[in-house]
């Protein structure tokens, strides 16, 4: 069974994010999506809230798991027996950063990364930028999945 983790603060979870989850989800037979605390990015939602918020939107497909973590991906990874990772890329900033990252996953734990390119339509959608629109009281509604 191919099994992969898309990780991320998800803080919050958005169209991008999803899309990704739709373009990962033939791809394997099990996705889990592992909604990580890091304590080097203020947070707008709590862990929990955010995880619920996932999960309510994957209800109706079972190969998909939702789960908080904090400790390292690479040991969700041996947790959940999976192989590979997936993560979003919406430009060359994020490509060096993703590929060291892979690249030291892999040293310490032997998973691949599978890089998934943004649709154009998403690019410019960040959780940061959603955070901070948020902050202002602005409505994100359009940046943010609707429950099937």
């Amino acid at each position: 069974m191919k099994t992969a983790i898309f990780p991320g603060s998800f803080d919050p979870f958005t169209v991008g994010h999803a899309h990704i989850v739709e373009r990962a989800l033939p791809l394997f037979d099990r996705l889990v999506i592992a909604v990580g605390v890091n304590e080097h990015k203020r947070s707008f939602y709590p862990p929990e809230q955010r995880v619920q918020f996932i999960a309510d939107l994957y209800t109706h497909e079972p190969r998909i798991k939702v789960v908080g973590y904090t400790d390292l991906t690479i040991d969700l990874v041996r947790r959940e027996g999976a192989q590979f990772i997936v993560r979003g890329l919406r430009s060359v900033k994020d490509f060096e950063y993703e590929r060291d990252i892979a690249s030291m996953n892999r040293r310490l734990s032997g998973v691949e990364t599978v890089l998934l390119f943004t649709d154009a339509h998403y690019a410019d959608i960040s959780s940061s930028v959603v955070r901070e629109l948020l902050s202002y009281g602005k409505d994100v509604s359009e940046f943010l999945p609707k429950k099937p």
